[in-house]
């Protein structure tokens, strides 16, 4: 009997370099957004400032981009549509 062929070829495609309009960079809003928010929770705290009637609001708003990160992660990680085949 021959022996079975059990060296496995793995083919590794050489990973694309992302470019500077890299889809995820979209995603760099939110730890800016979130610093935006604590700096308007300290002022509050130091200038004694009354958010009770924003809280409604804020917490909407804070739903809204919850939702908006999910899509917009979905939307970073998809795979790319090649462009340079022309299949035409």
């Amino acid at each position: 009997m021959e022996p079975l062929d059990s060296d496995l070829d793995y083919m590794v495609r050489p990973s694309r370099p992302a470019g500077s309009s890299s889809r995820t960079k979209a995603l760099l809003i939110f730890p800016i957004l979130g610093v935006l928010l604590v700096v308007a929770f300290v002022a509050a705290a130091i200038f004694q400032l009354n958010l009770s009637d924003l809280v409604d609001s804020l917490i909407g708003l804070l739903i809204l981009l919850f939702v908006l990160a999910l899509v917009l992660l979905f939307w970073s990680m998809a795979p790319r549509a090649d462009r340079s085949r022309s299949d035409t």
